[in-house]
């Protein structure tokens, strides 16, 4: 439960020594370089984009090349290779690879332009087909598409808009150009077109042609083959298209070997234009260059001990000065780690907050496993997680293996709760015992402590108990943090004073019997009733004389106040939040219970075996996913607001050390 201590390191080393410094830093991964310094006449810094541009060009270039490999030669891998995680490689193996990667950069080349040569063959194809179809109807026609004329006829060949007969066509062409001899064919007919072949007299041509261009008559491609000879050529023309384009795509899987390789060029080439980044950062002289960063504590001596040892190097470990802002790096335990990263998704801790982490893990897996509740569920939940974790978990990358941890916690806490409220596959256990072994209406997975669709009343007020500790807990460490701060008369005014308001309030309306019956509790005594309306009384005057302290106005004190004491209607809003516990708890178990009332449907028979079968697996397979994902969302809402919202505002930055961000591999370096 804690933010790792960060150290400032200084580093000053030759110049000659810059690559392998940034390297070995870069692969530690545990130094977030931030330079403050300002250059001057002696300490400068180096333009090393042009460089860097080289390097992700050649890094896009392998991700580009992988794509290719990946849609025309797809690797076969497992369902769970996701899990797997980088392959981690020792600077010797490093070493050995970097010479291939020039070549291995000219490789990609290669593939990018074999699959350039196989887009431009395979987009031909439609061409070419386009090609057939348009000249279908013309397939009875046996002279070339091109002939415009003999020695003494006009000819033209083409289609017309529409149906036509020969009668049709010969009538409206006398009409429309006044000629009286030519020769017409109709070569095909469909709803849309007409396919036609006309001969006029040469001195009648330009009537002729007016007079089809007014009936929209479009001319077809030209050549000197009939339409069937031109099928065929155009087949021809297909086949060896498909026969170049199916050796282009060999040649192109022929590159399958090198996809390691290329992998490693691209992270290769990643690395080496984050390092010429850093570069381009910092300070240098003719003969040295000095570089600066935040460094975790515990790593600080150890690290900086190696950097003088190895390098001729000087070296000093500071702690930040008092205006600095340290970035951010959480440290907890085995239980609360794997929610580091819901931490994140809100906020980091500010210079002066405590890592919420430790005190948000003490109810997050409560709150899910209450809100899924059901133990066949949680059993698998930690079952497929526990296996992932057990074949995975040395190599899977950390923000995995913490999500994987995280609902596998998720998983234990909603087989707890199932069994709680008596909830296996909902109903399943009764279901089946008396649809298909016999056995009597009482048959059934007992609650160990009560079924909350039986009692909800009773589940509702338990989860409005749960909401009043987790809300107390978070004004709580509102407490510690002020105490920490020493502001001790804050801590009163925006602490004891709600704590007093608050529990005042809930002991008064416990003394009404008709508000207890309603919660299905026992009433408190009415002789509470008169020292509680006092402590609201005094609180309530506390609140509104405190709550806008910082203004010396006490007009604008008293206001501030008053809108302070009207935050309690926020407070009962909050709490009502946690019915979600009791809405979720109950639409998991009643869906899976009509999911199994729907299987059972099938009565006591192999079909209806069957039947129950096949709805129960994919009933509560989705009842399951959207279930759990519901839970997800809610108990973050409930941990973001409702938590969150009385003691933590957030704000910090992540440490983002300089490292070798890569996707396939992982470069080591032993400290």
């Amino acid at each position: 439960m804690s933010v790792v201590p960060m150290k400032r390191i200084s580093v000053a080393a030759m110049k000659r020594d810059r690559k392998a410094v940034l390297e070995y830093l870069q692969v530690l991964g545990v130094v977030q370089i931030s330079i403050r310094e300002k250059e001057d006449d002696i300490f400068t810094r180096t333009d090393m984009s042009k460089s860097q541009q080289v390097f992700l060009k050649n890094e896009d270039k392998a991700e580009d090349a992988l794509a290719v490999l990946k849609r025309y030669a797809p690797e076969k891998t497992s369902l769970l290779f996701s899990f797997e995680g980088r392959k981690a490689l020792s600077k010797t193996e490093v070493d050995e690879r970097i010479p291939k990667t020039t070549g291995t950069i000219r490789s990609c080349g290669e593939i990018l332009e074999l699959e350039r040569q196989y887009a431009d063959l395979v987009s031909q194809i439609p061409k070419l087909e386009d090609q057939k179809t348009a000249l279908a109807p013309w397939l009875k026609f046996d002279l070339p598409m091109d002939l415009t004329a003999t020695r003494t006829t006009a000819v033209f060949i083409g289609t017309l808009q529409g149906t036509y007969t020969l009668e049709m066509l010969y009538t409206q062409l006398k009409a429309l150009s006044n000629v009286e001899t030519f020769h017409g064919e109709i070569i095909s007919a469909d709803a849309t077109q007409t396919c036609i072949f006309l001969v006029c007299e040469k001195e009648d041509q330009p009537a002729v042609r007016e007079a089809l261009r007014r009936m929209n008559f479009a001319s077809p491609p030209a050549t000197d083959m009939n339409p069937a000879e031109r099928v065929r050529e155009i087949d021809a023309q297909i086949a060896d298209v498909r026969k170049k384009s199916d050796k282009t795509l060999e040649k192109i899987r022929s590159y399958e070997p090198l996809r390691e390789d290329i992998r490693f060029a691209s992270d290769y080439y990643a690395a080496r234009a984050e390092k010429y980044g850093v570069i381009s950062e910092l300070l240098q002289s003719r003969r040295v260059f000095f570089l600066e960063g935040f460094i975790p504590a515990p790593k600080a001596q150890e690290v900086a001990g190696n950097i003088e040892s190895r390098f001729d190097a000087a070296v000093e470990v500071m702690d930040p000065g008092a205006k600095e802002t340290a970035p951010i790096l959480l440290k907890n335990n085995g239980f609360s780690e794997p929610l580091e990263g819901v931490t994140e998704s809100y906020s980091l801790p500010g210079k002066k907050e405590i890592d919420p982490t430790f005190l948000s893990s003490l109810f997050y897996y409560i709150l899910f496993g209450i809100m899924l509740s059901d133990a066949g569920y949680g059993i698998l939940m930690f079952l497929a997680t526990g296996f992932i974790l057990l074949k995975f978990g040395k190599t899977m990358e950390e923000g995995m293996k913490k999500t994987m941890r995280m609902f596998f916690l998720c998983g234990i806490a909603t087989t707890f709760w199932g069994f709680m409220f008596g909830s296996f596959f909902g109903d399943a256990v009764s279901v089946i015992g008396q649809n298909f072994f016999g056995k009597g209406p009482d048959f059934g997975l007992k609650p160990l402590w009560f079924a909350p669709l039986d009692e909800p009343m009773r589940m509702l007020t338990f989860c409005f108990i749960i909401a009043l500790i987790h809300m107390f807990v978070g004004l709580g460490a509102k407490a510690y943090m002020q105490i920490r701060q020493k502001q001790y008369l804050d801590m009163i005014y925006d602490v004891v004073l709600w704590y007093v308001l608050l529990i005042s309030c809930i002991v008064y309306l416990l003394t009404v019997p008709t508000m207890a019956e309603m919660l299905s509790v026992s009433p408190l005594s009415t002789s509470l009733q008169k020292p509680m309306m006092i402590l609201m009384i005094v609180s309530a005057v506390g609140i509104i004389l405190t709550g806008g302290r910082e203004s010396k106005n006490w007009v604008k004190r008293i206001l501030k106040g008053l809108y302070a004491l009207y935050g309690i209607s926020g407070w009962l809003s909050d709490i009502l939040s946690y019915s979600r516990l009791l809405a979720l708890g109950l639409a998991t178990g009643v869906i899976a219970q009509v999911f199994n009332s729907m299987g059972s449907m099938g009565g006591n028979s192999i079909p209806g075996v069957i039947m129950f079968i096949v709805v129960f697996l994919i009933g509560n397979v989705l009842n399951l996913a959207i279930n759990a994902l519901g839970a997800y969302v809610h108990t973050n809402r409930l941990t973001y607001v409702e938590f969150f919202g009385k003691f933590y505002d957030g704000g910090g930055k992540k440490f983002r050390p300089f490292a070798a961000n890569t996707k396939y591999y992982k470069f080591k370096e032993e400290m």
